[in-house]
């Protein structure tokens, strides 16, 4: 295969969390990687770390009131991006393991499941989840090391989360509280852990500002479980969506969409976070086709030429998810290297 077209199947990988459409040769390794991890979600990780590192640093330049160590920064994201694939992996592991994912069920249907695609063995897999999380308790010492204990108390609780989510005995997943574990992961946990490792500092503040994208990656949770409601509820996982029903869980998920808005603009005005941050608005139009989409049930025949069926809601959020975190980001630079100060708040 030359090289152009290995990045091509790179970039669909990466982009998608498959291969392209009608591959036949087996993928190479970097590929392959790529598809097990899930890496096409990483940039949700990858956000939430910068936005709490962001934050710090509009915090450094606007009151002063923190000083950001940018190394720090960069290695706090490393370890979430590095949790987030240990994450990914122990699902499928434990999903196997518990019987769930099968050859028919939707896990498979939509993208090659590590193992039963043949693309590593069990004990392959048990090895890189166990490679992935010995890189995050190297990053674990030493930031106990230069910013104490309370480091511990993020990491064990991200760690319990991602092994509990679907690992018995707790099963976060099967009683409706996986939603719920990766709002606080994605919010609280990895925004403010970020902006402790980079700063030594939690602002109370800094608490509702981790808020808003916590509530963007949760909808895409949603989406996805939205998707897997008859094939959840035949095996008794009972995840939100499947508790509240499935127009009930598409209604909740358009409401959370909606509640990003308010909650940014709310913490701009209150002079938590930079002015700059008000450009979200801009995903306003995005949010609008994807609440459309939201308003109706799933097409029951896969429209021509999609992408990733039978998963449907999932990927509308996912796209929302990314425009309306992508100009959080970008409002949340704007802040940190061009401050405004609101008049009312001088």
């Amino acid at each position: 295969m030359v090289l152009s077209e290995r990045m091509r199947v790179w970039k669909t990988a990466y982009n998608t969390a498959n291969l392209p459409a009608g591959m036949t040769s087996p993928p190479d390794s970097i590929s392959k990687w790529l598809v097990i991890t899930r890496a096409a979600v990483f940039s949700m990780t990858v956000t939430s770390g910068l936005i709490g590192g962001l934050l710090a640093v509009g915090a450094q330049q606007l009151t002063g009131e923190v000083s950001v160590n940018w190394g720090y920064l960069l290695l706090a994201v490393v370890g979430l991006v590095a949790a987030h694939a240990a994450n990914n992996m122990i699902n499928d592991y434990f999903d196997l393991e518990g019987g769930i994912d099968t050859d028919d069920y939707v896990r498979a249907q939509y993208a090659p499941h590590p193992i039963l695609s043949g693309w590593v063995t069990k004990r392959q897999l048990g090895t890189a989840i166990l490679i992935a999380n010995a890189v995050d308790l190297g990053i674990l010492l030493f930031f106990v090391a230069v910013r104490g204990p309370l480091v511990i108390a993020f990491a064990l609780g991200g760690l319990f989360v991602s092994v509990f989510y679907v690992a018995p005995p707790i099963r976060l997943k099967w009683h409706g509280l996986g939603e719920p574990g990766v709002f606080v992961v994605w919010g609280p946990l990895m925004v403010v852990g970020t902006f402790f490792v980079a700063t030594g500092e939690i602002p109370s503040w800094a608490w509702i500002a981790s808020l808003p994208y916590a509530i963007l990656v949760t909808t895409v949770l949603f989406g996805k479980h939205i998707d897997k409601i008859e094939a959840d509820k035949r095996i008794g996982v009972r995840t939100m969506p499947v508790l509240l029903g499935e127009r009930n869980a598409r209604l909740v998920a358009q409401l959370l969409m909606i509640a990003f808005y308010p909650i940014v603009i709310g913490s701009a005005l209150a002079g938590w976070i930079g002015p700059w941050v008000l450009l979200v608005v801009l995903g306003i139009p995005r949010l609008t086709s994807v609440l459309r989409v939201f308003s109706k049930p799933k097409p029951e025949v896969e429209p021509h030429s999609y992408v990733g069926w039978p998963l449907w809601f999932v990927g509308q959020a996912f796209i929302h998810t990314r425009r309306a975190g992508a100009l959080l980001i970008l409002g949340l630079l704007l802040n940190a290297f061009l401050p405004v100060h609101l008049p009312w708040l001088a």
